[in-house]
C-alpha cells in the first residue's frame, strides 16, 4: 500500500494520488485529491467523474460459449463435477484486459482428470487474464473438455436473452465496467470569500486497469463530451458546405506506405492498432466507427476520405498528421 501526506496547493490546481493499494488480483483501490477549487466546483467535478468512471470506461468479458456436445444450458456432462450452467457462471467471473476492438475467439481444450482454471484458456496475444487461478470446472474422469469462447470489449453491461440453442452456442451475461465502485467527498477550508474546497475521489477497480488508469480514461472521455461546444455553429456549417477550407498537404505517409509495402520494410502495419498512436478519444472513436482499426487502414485513407467522416473536422486531420510525424520512427524502418 502506498499512502502520501496531503499537501494542498494554494495556487495551481492539480490532481494527486494520496493512497494506492492492491487488495487482491481482482480488487485495486486508489484515492485521489484535486485542489484548490472554488465553492461548488468540487461537487460538480465529483459527480461527473463518478458517472464517467462507472459508465464510460470499456472492459473485456467472455460473452458466449460454444460446445456441440452440450444439449442445453442446464444439462450435465458425464465426468464433469459442475453443471453446464455452473461452468458458464465460472467463466463469467474471469477478468480480462485487452486492446481488442469488437470480438475475438478463444478456446479451452483440456483432458481430465484434473481442475480446469483460467490459465487453460488459449487466448490471442492482445488479451490478458488478470487472475489465472479462477476455477472453471473439475474433471473427475479421463475425458476431454473442449469449448469455444467469444470475447468482447464493450461498455456498460450485456444481459443475455433466453433462447434454445441450435448450434451449441450459449450467451453469458457480461459486466464490462472495470470500475467496481467510485465515491467522492469534499473538504472545505478558509473563511468567507476565500473559502476553498478539496475534492477526494476513491476508485475501486477489478484489476483489469489501475485506479489511476481509470481516472485518466474517464477524464479523457469527459473532455471529449465537451469538445463539440468548442466549435462555433458557423464554423461547422463551413465544414459541412466545404467552404473556406484551409489548404492542407496530403498525407506525407501515403506514398511512403506504398514503397514500404513494396520493399517489405513495413513492420506488420496491419497488426499495429490505432490506439498505439496516442490519438485523442474523439478521433479514435470516429476512426473506429469508420472501420479504421490499424495503422495500415489509416494510411490507406487520404485527407478527403477522412473529411467525409461525419462530424470530423479539419483540425482532427491536422492532429493525425502531427501524431504520425512524431511516431514515424516507431513504425517505419528505413535503409
Amino acid at each position: 500500500m502506498v499512502r502520501e501526506k496531503i499537501a494542498v496547493s494554494t495556487r495551481t490546481r492539480q490532481w494527486k494520488c494520496v493512497e494506492s493499494r492492491t487488495d487482491s488480483k481482482r480488487l485495486y483501490y486508489g484515492r485521489f485529491i484535486l485542489s484548490p477549487l472554488m465553492k461548488g466546483q468540487a461537487d460538480t467535478i465529483g459527480i461527473a467523474m463518478r458517472r464517467a468512471l462507472l459508465g464510460e470506461i470499456e472492459g473485456t468479458c467472455i460473452t458466449r460459449v460454444k460446445s456441440e456436445k452440450v444439449p442445453h444450458e442446464y444439462s450435465t456432462i458425464a465426468g464433469i463435477q459442475e453443471s453446464v450452467h455452473e461452468i458458464l457462471m465460472n467463466l463469467k467471473e474471469i477478468v480480462l484486459r485487452s486492446n481488442l476492438y469488437g470480438t475475438c475467439d478463444a478456446y479451452i481444450c483440456v483432458r481430465g482428470p484434473g481442475y480446469v482454471t483460467a490459465k487453460d484458456i488459449a487466448l490471442p496475444p492482445y488479451v490478458e487474464i488478470i487472475d489465472n487461478t479462477q476455477h472453471i470446472a473439475s474433471l473427475t474422469e479421463s475425458i476431454d473438455l473442449c469449448i469455444g469462447l467469444q470475447i468482447e470489449r464493450n461498455g456498460g453491461y450485456l444481459i443475455k436473452t433466453p433462447h434454445t440453442s441450435q448450434d451449441g452456442s450459449y450467451p453469458i451475461d457480461a459486466v464490462f465496467m472495470p470500475v467496481r465502485n467510485a465515491n467522492h467527498s469534499i473538504h472545505s477550508y478558509g473563511n468567507g470569500n476565500e473559502k476553498q474546497e478539496i475534492l477526494f475521489l476513491e476508485i475501486w477497480t477489478n484489476g483489469s486497469l489501475t485506479p489511476k488508469e481509470a481516472l485518466h480514461e474517464a477524464s479523457r472521455n469527459l473532455i471529449e463530451l465537451f469538445i463539440p461546444f468548442l466549435y462555433m455553429e458557423g464554423e461547422n456549417s463551413h465544414f459541412e458546405n466545404n467552404q473556406h477550407m484551409v489548404p492542407l498537404s496530403p498525407f506525407t505517409f501515403h506514398d511512403k506506405l506504398a514503397k514500404l509495402i513494396k520493399n517489405k520494410k513495413a513492420i506488420a502495419l496491419k497488426s499495429i492498432f490505432i490506439d498505439q498512436l496516442e490519438l485523442p478519444p474523439r478521433i479514435y472513436n470516429f476512426l473506429k466507427r469508420s472501420n479504421i482499426y490499424t495503422l495500415f487502414d489509416l494510411l490507406n485513407n487520404t485527407q478527403e476520405d477522412l473529411m467525409k467522416i461525419e462530424d470530423f473536422h479539419l483540425e482532427d486531420v491536422k492532429q493525425i498528421l502531427v501524431i504520425l510525424e512524431n511516431e514515424k520512427g516507431n513504425f517505419f524502418i528505413e535503409k
